[in-house]
């Protein structure tokens, strides 16, 4: 891991094309911008974790799912009140 240390409106070259300039710093956070092209993700690290783990949740096996998720469908099949 690189470690740079920079004052507010000193930027950081990454590649010929992005651009993070430091616009502020106060007590324990720090206010950046990011110029990058439209089709380079950025995100923060802790919502797509958060993601991450919401979508294991609902992943996980809930007892008796299958039979009830056959229940719901046969009830609204057209052919189920004949």
């Amino acid at each position: 891991m690189l470690v740079l240390t920079r004052k507010s409106g000193e930027q950081i070259l990454i590649g010929d094309d992005i651009v993070i300039t430091v616009l502020d710093s106060r007590g324990d956070g720090v206010r950046i911008g990011i110029d990058a092209p439209r089709g380079v993700k950025i995100q923060r690290h802790e919502v797509v974790r958060a993601v991450e783990e919401a979508n294991v949740a609902a992943t996980a096996e809930i007892p008796d799912a299958e039979e009830r998720i056959k229940a719901l469908l046969s009830s609204r099949r057209p052919d189920a009140d004949k």
